[in-house]
């Protein structure tokens, strides 16, 4: 049997005042016009009170308080942060007392490395690797493994940046790990065995390689111990720094370190799953404050 649906009659529908209705905009959350000659802090404010606006004032908001409370500050970051040239603003960050710890992947050491000493880096990959040269420059393999071989158990954020600083790389001024060196900021580096172009070269060590990265795993679980209070921003990276920021997480509550009340950030071009579960959602699950910056 065929069902009849006749339309229905809206006459006798209730409606309300609009002034009585709850809004989620008001003119107040709009943004302010740009302006000549406007400082950044303007420019902040200025920003729309909706998303990621109102997000981006609250997380400032959150990483001053915890700076001037003491609080430690990390900052882990992926390759493309320095291919993107923003090592200037992290150096002006620890220099300013803004970030108390770097912690990195290999790629992200290998593009600071070479800036550092010729001045570029990121080669065309799809050339060089149909003539099998993709990450061969020789200096870049040499001298980095070279700098680990040194002194393994110093870490291989110490000593690539103690070589980049002692030697009088060209460009050292640029160098995240140079400027931590010099500024006494613990900087490690996480690597993958056969993630990184210098994993390919005759002068890599797999045991000294694994030495040096293991210490640095150690020395930034001691940062993490202490990050009650302070906060951790994941910038580009989308595997290897969340996977290794939880089991350091782990760890220091494992040990009665606390590490529970602390603020969480991810900076990325797109949304991936391990930051967003790894470093802002578990880990602040049951207290602090956790955001997530996309574009």
């Amino acid at each position: 049997m065929k069902r009849r649906f006749p339309p229905l009659d809206f006459d006798a529908i209730r409606t309300i005042p609009l002034g009585d209705r709850e809004n989620k905009v008001t003119v107040g959350d709009l943004a302010a016009p740009v302006r000549a000659g406007m400082r950044v802090s303007e420019l902040l404010a200025g920003l729309p009170n909706q998303l990621a606006g109102a997000e981006l004032r609250s997380f400032v908001s959150d990483v001053a308080s915890a700076v001037r409370g003491g609080g430690v500050v990390i900052a882990m970051i992926g390759g493309h942060v320095i291919k993107v040239g923003l090592a200037p603003i992290l150096i002006q960050l620890m220099e300013a007392g803004v970030v108390h710890a770097l912690a990195m992947n290999g790629s992200a050491s290998i593009h600071d490395f070479e800036l550092a000493l010729v001045g570029g880096t990121s080669e065309d990959v799809s050339e060089t690797l149909e003539t099998g040269e993709f990450g061969m420059a020789e200096e870049t393999g040499r001298l980095m493994n070279e700098a680990v071989a040194r002194d393994p158990a110093a870490g291989m954020g110490a000593a690539l940046g103690r070589m980049i600083d002692d030697e009088d790389f060209p460009h050292a001024d640029v160098s995240v790990l140079a400027a931590a060196h010099r500024l006494g900021v613990p900087a490690t580096v996480h690597v993958a065995i056969g993630t990184d172009i210098i994993h390919q070269h005759p002068a890599a060590d797999g045991a000294r390689i694994g030495e040096a990265t293991y210490a640095d795993f150690q020395r930034f679980a001691s940062v993490v111990a202490e990050l009650d209070g302070g906060a951790v921003l994941n910038i580009g990276s989308a595997v290897i720094m969340p996977e290794v920021f939880l089991k350091a997480l782990t760890i220091a509550r494992n040990l009665g370190r606390g590490a529970t009340d602390f603020v969480a950030a991810d900076f990325d071009m797109t949304r991936h799953y391990r930051p967003g579960e790894n470093v802002v959602a578990r880990p602040t699950s049951r207290g602090g404050r956790g955001y997530r910056f996309t574009g």
